[in-house]
């Protein structure tokens, strides 16, 4: 069984949420890319350092009332 420490490095994450949100955010969030859908929703990217600054970022998303609809881990980010 794994101990889970492969999620506990930096890795690169899409956040998909409910409502577009422009650019202004990006500092909000941590530098993520923000990117409107025509869909009605958002789509985050950026590096995470680990799973504490990822929970941080999903309280972020809490805290504007924003409804979350995908986390993805996409890759690990081996340029850090």
């Amino acid at each position: 069984m794994p101990d889970g420490r492969e999620f506990d490095e930096h890795s690169i994450y899409q956040i998909t949420v409910k409502g577009n949100l422009d650019q202004k955010w990006s500092d909000w969030f941590d530098g993520f890319a923000i990117n409107p859908q025509p869909d009605d929703t958002t789509l985050l990217t950026g590096p995470v350092a680990d799973q504490a600054a990822l929970h941080g970022l999903l309280a972020k998303i809490r805290d504007l009332g924003l409804p979350l609809l995908l986390v993805e881990r996409v890759r690990e980010d081996l340029s850090l």
